[in-house]
């Protein structure tokens, strides 16, 4: 189990009944960078990663 996997599990456990919007994601995604500036190219590829999931390789 990955470190990061206890943050996934608490979201999912804590968050996991709710119904989000993109939009609210990408708030929060701002926000947290603000907060956190030092996180700003994890968070960006994640975003990136997520936008392009449907993508054609």
């Amino acid at each position: 189990m990955y470190f990061t996997d206890r943050g996934i599990e608490e979201l999912a456990s804590r968050r996991g009944e709710e119904d989000v919007s993109f939009d609210w994601l990408a708030e929060q995604l701002r926000t947290f960078v603000d907060l956190n500036p030092e996180f700003e190219v994890p968070v960006e590829r994640l975003a990136t990663w997520l936008a392009r999931l449907d993508d054609d390789d």
